[in-house]
């Protein structure tokens, strides 16, 4: 497959946007690149140069960010990277430093801290003086309460400040924070807060979403109860809610009704540089999830760097991302607080009580970048809505388009529709290392359907099944050196071993990451949908985000599911579920529509063997599509062991599968809806 067919457009397409003059020179990356010169007595022929060292000498790269962005440490570390070997590399040993210290260390009167709005409030800054100061009271309060380095806190909270200063709190004082939204039900939270054993569980009451009131005191019953060695509940009731809260337990205004603690006051918990700052979790489709544990000096200077030279942000931009508590970016939102920005935060749905309710809100918020999944721009094509007529976006310099597979067509809408200065940085990274792989690069151009780069310190390559470096070929996105914000391990015990299986089984000593992935000779990058639901077509291997963007392109079409079957006499079955939009049904034309464009858009082996209409297409509740555990339920896997159901946005889906898969004792003799 061609660099053009990944990407969806002819030979020779010009870029869709190319970076002025001023905007080079004002670029951090740029005034990085002044600095090593001056600094370092390095000079770099073009990004592609600058990456090149950054990768090769990883010593002199990471110990320059030390110095650039001025970490701080109470001990001097002994070297950069004291061990090499993946995993297990060790990064700045002796170091002794704090995350949230770093944080806070921009605190200053008169400005916002950060952005807050819901369904029912319009946005409002929290000032650094309230914000830093209830960080300090909250944190002296968990010490009074007995919280230790080490221990760890949990947060069953919506995307609303008190979570930002509980997490903040938490990691002050060297203890381990994680978090999940309240729209997860209790059975996925249960999974996920009681391996962990926290001491201290945060929960609200109740959160609005849509236009409704959702109850969560009798989930938050659930859960405290069902943590081991949970000693102390801290309710957040639900701001405007009449509701009281459960019996028991502190309420978030007694805990915060102390005297300030002034910043001088204030002793942070300094750190070894992989202490534990916060454990995300996998989606969880398969067994609990993992527990993937991050250390407080890997994500700093990881942060630190993506968000300065990958995203440009500086000290009083404001970055919009829809997320909630339960999705890295919430992690990832709330770090752009370490280069000086103001983040927005908003808890409630995209989509109300308009579709294009994030556009308001970042007219209002003068927000200067913007993250959008693909399906979030799908929806607003699909609806005709044109934000840049409807808004004021003078302020927006970037938006990042990201979650999920972004097609030629979505990095193309952003300059119709939204403005046409506009640099749009599409990255693509994870939960694993909690950072962007690939992404933006502010001095490049922009090609449509192609991510900019390789990110500085990520040694990202395609490797084919033998182990070997292509370029301009698909194979699998492998990192072939370490980065200090690869996982410190995994919770519990086996935490180590179940690491290096998930990561390092099948390249030895190479971080496989899973997905399906390619280099061009300049450099772009193109991921193409995980590797391990990879489609098998007479030994041709496609990207299922190909078979997506046609299919999801159809008006009437509102989600699709591709999965590739092995059968047992050696070939494949390869079966296309749609969910339709209301009151359309599947039938012989709309299935040769999607054929045809299957097959005059890609190729006849993009074509499926058959279409399945469902009730709705198996996703998690952020929007990530589970083709391994549809996969394992259409090959005979009970629902209950291929996926949870608590962490899937509509249950439904999985159930439609199940029925397909118990009806069919031959998959090409398939009926067409289940």
């Amino acid at each position: 497959m061609s660099v053009e067919a990944a990407r969806g457009l002819p030979e020779g397409i010009d870029p869709l946007w190319t970076p002025g003059r001023q905007r080079i020179t004002e670029a951090n990356l740029t005034r990085f690149g002044q600095w090593l010169a001056e600094e370092r007595g390095l000079r770099f022929d073009g990004y592609e140069e600058l990456w090149h060292w950054s990768v090769t000498d990883l010593e002199a790269f990471w110990g320059a960010l030390w110095d650039y962005f001025d970490v701080r440490s109470v001990t001097p570390y002994s070297a950069v990277l004291g061990s090499r070997e993946m995993p297990g590399a060790r990064w700045f040993p002796g170091a002794r430093l704090n995350y949230a210290e770093h944080v806070l260390r921009h605190e200053r009167a008169g400005a916002d801290a950060l952005l807050f709005c819901s369904e029912s409030t319009a946005p409002a800054g929290m000032a650094w003086e309230e914000f830093a100061g209830q960080v300090r009271v909250l944190a002296t309060r968990l010490r009074a309460l007995g919280v230790r380095p080490g221990d760890r806190v949990c947060g069953y909270l919506p995307n609303v400040p008190q979570a930002a200063v509980a997490m903040l709190a938490t990691t002050a004082i060297g203890a381990v924070w994680a978090s999940a939204s309240p729209d997860f039900g209790s059975r996925g939270v249960i999974d996920r807060f009681g391996q962990l054993g926290p001491k201290v569980l945060f929960c609200v009451d109740g959160y609005r979403y849509g236009g409704r009131y959702f109850d969560r005191r009798e989930e938050s019953r659930c859960i405290a109860e069902a943590l081991p060695g949970l000693e102390h509940v801290v309710r957040l009731p639900t701001e405007g809610e009449a509701r009281p809260a459960v019996d028991g337990g502190l309420l978030w205004e007694d805990v915060l009704d102390r005297p300030p603690v002034p910043a001088e006051d204030f002793a942070y918990e300094h750190v070894p540089f992989d202490h534990p700052l916060w454990v995300l979790f996998s989606s969880g489709t398969t067994g609990l999830p993992k527990a993937i544990v991050h250390g407080h000096g890997g994500i700093l200077l990881e942060q630190l760097k993506l968000q300065t030279f990958h995203m440009d942000l500086r000290g009083g931009d404001r970055p919009l991302f829809f997320t909630t508590t339960g999705w890295m970016m919430w992690n990832f939102l709330i770090s752009s607080l370490l280069v000086g920005a103001c983040p927005v935060l908003y808890d409630g749905n995209p989509a109300h009580p308009e579709p294009d309710v994030l556009w308001r809100i970042a007219q209002d918020t003068r927000a200067t970048f913007f993250g959008a999944s693909p399906a979030y721009v799908d929806l607003m094509a699909k609806a005709g809505i044109v934000p840049g007529e409807r808004y004021d976006l003078s302020a927006l310099r970037a938006v990042m388009p990201a979650g999920s597979p972004v097609s030629p067509q979505c990095t193309a809408w952003f300059y119709g529709n939204v403005k046409a200065d506009l640099w749009v940085a599409t990255g693509s990274g994870g939960t694993d290392c909690c950072t962007g792989f690939v992404g933006g690069v502010p001095t490049l151009p922009v090609y449509a359907g192609e991510m900019q780069a390789r990110s500085l310190g990520v040694a990202a390559y395609a490797y084919d099944e033998n182990g070997r470096r292509v370029v301009d070929e698909v194979g699998e996105l492998v990192i072939t050196e370490p980065l200090p914000s690869m996982p410190v391990t995994f919770w519990g015990p086996a935490g180590d071993e179940r690491y290096r299986r998930t990561y390092f089984e099948d390249f030895p000593g190479v971080w496989r990451h899973g997905d399906f992935f390619k280099v061009n000779a300049r450099g772009g990058c193109f991921v193409l949908g995980r590797s391990d639901a990879t489609l098998n077509r007479q030994g041709v291997r496609i990207g299922t985000a190909e078979i997506y963007r046609v299919v999801e392109a159809l008006d009437q079409v509102a989600g699709a599911l591709v999965v590739s079957l092995d059968l047992p006499d050696g070939n494949f079955f390869m079966p296309l579920f749609v969910a339709l939009a209301e009151g359309v049904t599947l039938d012989a034309g709309l299935e040769r529509t999607i054929r045809d464009r299957l097959r005059q858009e890609y190729s006849p082996r993009h074509v499926p063997d058959r279409i399945i209409q469902v009730p709705a297409v198996p996703t998690t509740l952020t929007g990530k599509k589970l083709e391994v555990p549809a996969r394992r339920i259409l090959l005979g896997t009970p629902v209950e062991q291929a996926a949870d159901r608590s962490t899937v946005a509509d249950p439904r889906a999985l159930d439609a599968l199940a029925r397909y898969a118990r009806t069919q004792r031959d998959y090409p003799l398939a009926t067409t809806a289940v």
